[in-house]
């Protein structure tokens, strides 16, 4: 739940930030209007499909709340799709922590198990063969 509030929060405010001020920072960090303009056409043909799945591909991400405020798309459907697609986002990244955490604890534990009967056969060698040193020291006086 923390995660999809989360992603869901964070577009949001890209989206007012774009919606209130897009223009104004387009002009003065020139270097994201291309980018952002690309965005904002794809957002205008395909605004379901975008939003949907901006966050998954690197680096959409961080312009694409921001370039959707720029464009046609209204609050509430932005709102609407941008709350399914930040569910299905933080479920699909939440379960895969999931999946690698039970995978990762079974490979340690199975590691971990043949781990100690390799640690304990080497103790007992070394205990038998330090008790036959100590015994040959003690045999010596």
């Amino acid at each position: 739940m923390v995660c999809w509030f989360g992603s869901f929060t964070g577009d949001v405010i890209r989206f007012w930030i774009g919606r209130s001020y897009g223009a104004r920072l387009l002009d003065r960090f020139p270097r994201f209007e291309r980018p952002v303009q690309t965005v904002v056409r794809l957002t205008d043909r395909h605004y379901v499909w975008m939003i949907l799945l901006h966050r998954f591909p690197h680096g959409v991400r961080g312009l694409a709340g921001f370039a959707y405020g720029i464009s046609r798309l209204p609050w509430s459907t932005f709102l609407a799709l941008n709350f399914v697609a930040a569910g299905l986002w933080s479920g699909a990244i939440v379960s895969a922590g999931y999946a690698f955490g039970q995978f990762s604890e079974t490979s340690i534990n199975n590691a971990s198990s043949g781990l100690g009967i390799v640690m304990l056969v080497a103790f007992l060698g070394l205990s038998w063969l330090l008790s036959r040193k100590l015994d040959q020291i003690v045999e010596r006086y």
